[in-house]
């Protein structure tokens, strides 16, 4: 799977465990997505993905570097995908 992919199948994940917000947005913890069987099966290095989806400007979260234990409660937000504009 290539970082494209990976980034793709988070989106997927965080719309999964997360919890939507009034904009449109998700929010979820890095614990929860961590400790989620699903994800540790399809995510080898999921802090990697976080790192490649946050340079991407699809998530959002406090910090460089996740780690489990330490960071568990640091809430990731997958934006909202912006409207379509019509012309």
């Amino acid at each position: 799977m290539n970082v494209e992919e990976e980034v793709e199948r988070l989106k997927e994940e965080i719309q999964r465990l997360g919890h939507i917000q009034p904009d449109g947005s998700y929010k979820v913890t890095f614990g929860v997505l961590f400790n989620d069987d699903r994800c540790a099966n399809i995510f080898e290095a999921l802090v990697g993905t976080l790192r490649a989806a946050k340079k991407r400007k699809v998530v959002a979260y406090d910090g460089e570097l996740l780690l489990q234990g330490v960071h568990d409660n640091v809430e990731i937000t997958l934006k909202a995908k912006p409207a379509e504009s019509s012309n």
